[in-house]
C-alpha cells in the first residue's frame, strides 16, 4: 500500500513539472503570469546556483577553488536568486521594474546570460 501510494505521489509530481519547463520558457514574456512564474521557479531553485558556481569556478580556476570559491559565490548568488524569487512571487500583479522586467539576470538558473537555456 505504502509503495503504490508513493508511486502516485512520485508520478504526480513528475506530471506537473515536465510542462514547467515549458512554462519557465513562456514566462519570458513580459506579463504578471510571466513575472509570477518567474518568481516561482527563481524561489524554489535558488539553491542551484550552488553547484553551478562550483562548476563555474572549478572550470575557469580549478578544483580547489571551486570548493571553497566557488561555495561561497554559490551561496550569495543562490540568496539573491531567492530573494528575488520571493519578491517577483509577491509584487507580480504589479509592473515594477517596468513591463514585468526580470530583477534578476539571467531571469532563470538554468538560462546563460543571453537567455539561452542550458543544453
Amino acid at each position: 500500500m505504502r509503495l503504490a501510494s508513493r508511486l502516485v505521489i512520485g508520478l504526480v509530481a513528475l506530471i506537473l513539472l515536465v510542462p514547467s519547463t515549458v512554462w519557465a520558457d513562456q514566462a519570458s514574456h513580459h506579463t504578471a503570469f510571466g513575472k509570477l512564474t518567474r518568481g516561482f521557479f527563481n524561489t524554489v531553485t535558488g539553491w542551484v546556483e550552488i553547484p553551478k558556481r562550483i562548476h563555474e569556478t572549478s572550470q575557469t580556476s580549478g578544483a580547489a577553488a571551486g570548493f571553497t570559491w566557488g561555495v561561497l559565490r554559490g551561496i550569495g548568488y543562490g540568496f539573491v536568486r531567492t530573494a528575488a524569487g520571493l519578491y517577483e512571487l509577491v509584487t507580480f500583479p504589479v509592473p515594477a521594474p517596468p513591463n514585468y522586467e526580470p530583477v534578476i539576470v539571467p531571469e532563470f538558473v538554468f538560462t546563460d546570460e543571453v537567455g539561452n537555456f542550458h543544453k
